[in-house]
């Protein structure tokens, strides 16, 4: 067999089985409504939670900065890559979390991959949330270290996993805040009581809880009131702040090693100056006025209950991640196929992303959404379900 060939088999096998991910490619802005295929569907895949990604504040920032320093940096930050606003950027987030200090990735899933290889040695353990992202899951993997999962936001099972394995030096409890399937919180009152307890280090990865949770956007450690309590906060720029990036917060300590062994900051260009820049202007308008989490909120109650009284099966979600729950993954794909021809951008997410049997359509809520744009969304969602026989 001719070599990579292998592949053509395994392509083919994913379209039988209706894993086959189709992806689709914007003619425009990520906004409420995109053009797709030169039509125009209403948005419900995006994480621009709060209709930032193309706010003309975000915008004119992005320019100026390109105007005054380039469209790169130029260099890794270690050596040439940073410049004043990666500095006032990790200013501003640290005082925006309440921290002593943070550095900033080029993207979130970096931002795992640096700080959990950088502290966690390979005699140290890991215990992992089993729905944690697959970024924490490759960045415990590069530390070599036992990683042992526990049961999903079951503390029972995460304190009998920790009594069982109590002779480590250095214990770490690694969870994601918010769960980007399910749209679930972790239960981080208790993970940072059993950290106590039992000597752990305790990180939570934030990426869908920044610009979400807590104080005008502050993520699920603030919005627990559980303040430096959770060790270590990873979170991402590129959902809720509309531009890209992705941090690690704390004590000065974490960050000022992470400068000096967090691999992508050592070994890959620094973050881009208008992205800088425009991540800058979304802390200034979160920190100004808590409006657009506040809109936010609302879409995705008034979302969630329609689509509940409709018939659907909405999970557990208890933020604005709304899994529509279909099991099959051909009838996922389906329906969101039926959804596009039909004016509506809902993606379907299926195995490996979920587990098999859990297929569903994600439907991800926006500040930007008007009334008028939800009511459409949901009345094509009851006919596609009814043609799909998966509600009355």
């Amino acid at each position: 067999m001719p070599k990579l060939d292998f592949l053509v088999k395994d392509i083919a096998d994913l379209k039988d089985s209706g894993l086959y991910n189709t992806i689709r490619t914007l003619e425009g802005a990520n906004s409420p409504w995109v053009q797709i295929g030169g039509r125009k569907l209403l948005n419900l895949s995006s994480n621009n939670y709060l209709g930032l990604a193309n706010h003309p504040e975000m915008m004119k920032a992005a320019k100026d900065a390109i105007d005054k320093y380039g469209v790169g940096a130029g260099a890794v930050r270690s050596i040439a890559g940073t410049m004043d606003l990666h500095i006032k950027l990790e200013e501003a987030l640290a005082r925006f979390k309440g921290r002593e200090a943070c550095v900033v990735f080029q993207s979130g899933f970096l931002a795992n991959a640096g700080v959990i290889p950088a502290i966690i040695r390979k005699e140290d353990v890991i215990f992992s949330d089993e729905l944690n992202h697959a970024s924490v899951i490759d960045g415990c993997r590069l530390t070599k270290a036992p990683i042992l999962r526990y049961k999903h936001n079951d503390m029972a099972d995460l304190e009998r996993i920790i009594k069982e394995n109590g002779n480590y030096e250095r214990k770490y409890i690694i969870t994601d805040g918010v769960f980007s399937m399910d749209g679930d919180i972790a239960d981080l009152k208790s993970i940072a009581a059993l950290g106590e307890r039992h000597d752990c280090v305790t990180m939570v990865d934030d990426a869908h809880g920044e610009g979400v949770l807590g104080k005008g956007g502050r993520g699920v450690v603030n919005h627990l009131g559980l303040g430096e309590r959770i060790d270590i906060e990873v979170g991402t720029l590129s959902k809720a702040f509309g531009c890209a990036g992705g941090f690690v917060a704390g004590r000065r300590e974490i960050a000022d090693w992470l400068k000096q062994r967090g691999r992508p900051f050592l070994f890959s260009n620094a973050l881009s100056p208008s992205e800088a820049a425009g991540c800058l202007k979304a802390i200034e308008l979160l920190e100004k006025s808590e409006t657009l989490v506040t809109t936010l909120w609302e879409n995705s109650k008034y979302f969630k209950s329609a689509m509940k009284e409709a018939g659907f099966d909405i999970g557990i979600s208890q933020t604005p991640i709304t899994p529509v729950m279909l099991g099959e993954a051909n009838v996922a794909h389906g329906m969101s196929k039926r959804l596009f021809e039909d004016g509506v951008f809902a993606m379907a997410i299926g195995y490996p992303t979920v587990p098999k049997g859990k297929a569903r359509i994600r439907a991800m809520l926006s500040a930007g959404h008007a009334k008028k744009d939800l009511d459409y969304g949901i009345e094509r969602f009851v006919k596609i379900g009814r043609e799909f026989k998966v509600i009355k």
